[in-house]
């Protein structure tokens, strides 16, 4: 079987939440029996991309992959001839959106990986109200002409898997759940922890989307040290200009931009906890990472946090500044142990796991 496969987001963003899931899919495809994997994606002509994947003889831009006029001249213009040239029998979009602006040739299927809908649902950053509104609508067409052309949409949880029945009632038959691969990282213990962090730290990870109840958090962590002298630094892996200016250089804040996997692990292996106070998350990719090191996790209630940590983690509600300031003194006072049951958790999520699940998601599609 010869399986194409989206590779946009990990051109652009290889360490990113869904570029990092691309990687792990391509990992998975070129692993299994009888399936040769074919790239597709945009890239600069001078980009090491074009070495492994299929695109398009114009330069693609890295920053703008996402902006309408270059989607769709990729989506329009170029995938559909160039899958059938390479007479691909199953192609896999992988960014909420992305399938062929086009007729599906017969024998030819089409797979969606919808990560969650927050374009939809939630307000995102844009720099204007009227880029936002064009966005939406923009956004709102491509989803919903992926969601029906698709064969099956594969949601990386329950969480996701529902809201694309809830908002597409008729493609709720085709809907399947495929959880996100994390792929365990050893690290040496004291050798790899970081010399300029300090030695109590929490950690929480990712800033940009409003979603992310950043500016809400820093306000509660701040008026906690207040209280507390046991409530400790924080490490934010994010970028100040993501939070108001108020929240950037508070006592004890700690930033950190373009960390690689073992950067970003080693900082997992060494927090006293993750914070994660997101309002609303499609999986929450930080939680199992840091589960699979034993570090104990904190986080808001709802959205598919429900389904990735252990029913006895810590948990608030993300809009409530009272119930989440009390849950940090809580656990400033009294720390969670580090626990082999909390690796053990997120093993549920280890490559395995993956696999089977991948499996039989395309022994389904195939019969």
């Amino acid at each position: 079987m010869r399986v194409g496969l989206d590779y946009r987001p990990a051109t652009v963003a290889p360490q990113s939440g869904i570029g990092r899931q691309v990687r792990a899919l391509e990992q998975a495809l070129l692993a299994r029996a009888g399936t040769e994997l074919l790239r597709f994606s945009e890239a600069p002509l001078d980009h090491p991309q074009r070495d492994s994947a299929f695109c398009p003889a114009w330069p693609g831009p890295l920053e703008g992959l996402q902006r309408p006029q270059v989607r769709w001249r990729f989506e329009a213009r170029f995938l559909p001839q160039a899958l059938r040239e390479q007479s691909v029998d199953l192609y896999i979009a992988t960014a909420n959106m992305g399938l062929p602006l086009s007729r599906k040739p017969a024998g030819q299927r089409w797979v969606l990986v919808l990560h969650d809908l927050f374009q939809l649902t939630e307000q995102n950053h844009h720099r204007s109200r009227l880029k936002a509104l064009a966005y939406r609508v923009i956004d709102t067409l491509s989803i919903a002409w992926s969601v029906w052309r698709a064969d099956r949409v594969w949601c990386p949880s329950q969480f996701s898997a529902s809201e694309t029945g809830r908002l597409f009632p008729f493609a709720r038959r085709k809907v399947r759940v495929l959880p996100n691969l994390v792929v365990p990282v050893a690290l040496p213990d004291e050798a790899s922890r970081p010399a300029d962090v300090p030695p109590r730290y929490w950690l929480a990870v990712g800033t940009r989307e409003p979603r992310k109840n950043m500016p809400l958090f820093l306000r509660c962590w701040q008026a906690a040290r207040e209280q507390s002298a046991d409530v400790p630094a924080l490490l934010l892996v994010g970028h100040p200009q993501d939070v108001p200016a108020e929240w950037r250089e508070l006592d004890g804040l700690h930033w950190r931009q373009g960390l690689d996997d073992a950067q970003l692990h080693s900082l997992y292996a060494h927090a006293e906890c993750l914070w994660q106070p997101s309002y609303a998350e499609g999986f929450g990719l930080p939680v199992v990472e840091a589960l699979g090191h034993g570090t104990p996790v904190a986080l808001a209630q709802g959205s598919a946090l429900d389904e990735v940590a252990p029913a006895d983690s810590p948990r608030f509600n993300a809009h409530d500044a009272d119930d989440m300031q009390c849950c940090m003194l809580a656990l400033a006072k009294h720390p969670l142990p580090r626990s082999p049951a909390l690796s053990q958790w997120a093993e549920r999520y280890a490559p395995a796991g993956y696999r089977q699940h991948l499996e039989d998601l395309l022994q389904e599609l195939a019969s």
